[in-house]
């Protein structure tokens, strides 16, 4: 009888992907992971992490399946926590989800479930798992969740082929209303409640007071810029390659002060993510604000008006070869190769049609339209059909 690990978030997904394997005949054993949990920033007075394990642990005993809790906040705080300050302070905007799953859940809480003989580890992701034979060699690969809604695929864009051999996800046949269907007739506690916000199991934090708490508030400008400035009517002709047009496609304006006219002031550059619109408190403007660049060296912050300003829409982007990653090792493509894929740049976005272009340095993505604000930290991940290959950050 095989064993598997179920990661029990208190959330009904991971409620009722116990309850499938279970129904499937695996023997399986629930744990719940304290991440990291630091009263001075969540909103309210509420301790979400005693509530949940409350709920997982509830969920395990009408289950009928063994539960404890594991405390993995020191390696939380060192591989997430840290890092995303460390990337905001280079004025990137990392992902917290995308390395929770490849460094927490399907790293040190796999290694857990290994040392406690698990052959499985399984998790409430709305993805799918499917296994291939090519060359003689298992391969396995990561499809989009049945749910369009809810897939979750991206969030997992950064697993190997290791990682996946040992991965279960048994609600991603599933939708959610069928999920919720299934805990209602069971009588999980979980049945109704609330899909979870906020960074993964950070609790409800607001990002800003998370980020205060290390990136000390410095005042500076808000600059606004005219959809009209040269840098957006140049238009470059006669490359020399292909690469150094897309070298120059991939390249962001930089902006001087004396590039627009100053509307506001600001408490901190590196609080500030592209494509933001809240949060500036600079009024009067005829469309709203967007920001279009933040300098964290300089502390300034560009922004323009409205979402189709041209500082915010780029149709390439890059990925160095040390933040490049593929799923599908088989599939990697070599130096000079290209390959037509659909790709995303955030969760949820709707896929779009780009093409990948390996060179020396990384790979380039080239998409058919313009995205809105590419942001330097997060990743890209591409697609054929509902197969995830492989995911990059963006540089």
């Amino acid at each position: 009888m095989k064993r598997v690990i179920v990661g029990l978030s208190g959330g009904v997904d991971s409620s009722v992907a116990a309850y499938l394997l279970k129904e499937q005949g695996y023997e399986v054993i629930g744990l719940f992971m304290k991440n990291w949990h630091d009263d001075s920033v969540t909103i309210s007075d509420e301790c979400p992490w005693l509530e949940d394990s409350n709920d997982a642990m509830l969920v395990a005993d009408k289950l009928g399946i063994p539960f404890q809790t594991v405390d993995l906040s020191a390696q939380y705080k060192e591989r997430i926590v840290d890092y995303m300050f460390h990337e905001y302070e280079r004025g990137r905007t990392p992902n917290p989800d995308v390395l929770c799953n490849r460094e927490i859940k399907f790293d040190v809480f796999m290694d857990i479930a290994m040392d406690l003989g698990a052959d499985y580890v399984a998790t409430g992701h709305y993805c799918r798992k499917s296994t291939i034979e090519k060359d003689g060699k298992e391969i396995h690969q990561l499809l989009a969740g049945k749910d369009n809604n809810k897939d979750q695929s991206y969030f997992l864009c950064q697993l190997s082929q290791d990682q996946l051999a040992k991965a279960l996800f048994p609600i991603g046949e599933l939708t959610k209303p069928e999920v919720r269907e299934i805990a209602k007739a069971q009588g999980l506690i979980t049945a109704e409640k609330k899909d979870s916000q906020g960074l993964c199991f950070i609790g409800k934090v607001r990002l800003p007071d998370f980020l205060q708490q290390q990136l000390k508030p410095k005042e500076g400008v808000i600059v606004e810029v005219e959809d009209t400035l040269d840098v957006y009517n140049q238009t470059q002709i006669g490359f020399t390659s292909k690469e150094s047009e897309l070298e120059y496609l991939a390249k962001k304006p930089v902006y001087n002060i004396s590039d627009g006219k100053v509307v506001g002031k600001h408490q901190g550059a590196h609080y500030f993510t592209k494509g933001q619109r809240k949060g500036l408190a600079v009024g009067g403007t005829k469309e709203p604000l967007f920001v279009i660049e933040t300098d964290v060296e300089e502390n300034v912050i560009y922004t323009g008006q409205g979402k189709n300003h041209p500082g915010l829409l780029r149709n390439v982007l890059f990925v160095t070869n040390d933040e490049l990653h593929w799923i599908r090792e088989d599939l990697a493509l070599a130096e000079g190769e290209t390959m037509e894929v659909m790709a995303r740049i955030r969760y949820r976005q709707p896929l779009e049609k780009a093409t990948l272009h390996k060179v020396t340095s990384g790979l380039y993505v080239e998409f058919k339209n313009k995205q809105s604000a590419i942001t330097e930290g997060q990743f890209v991940a591409w697609y054929n059909n509902e197969e995830l290959l492989g995911s990059g950050v963006i540089s």
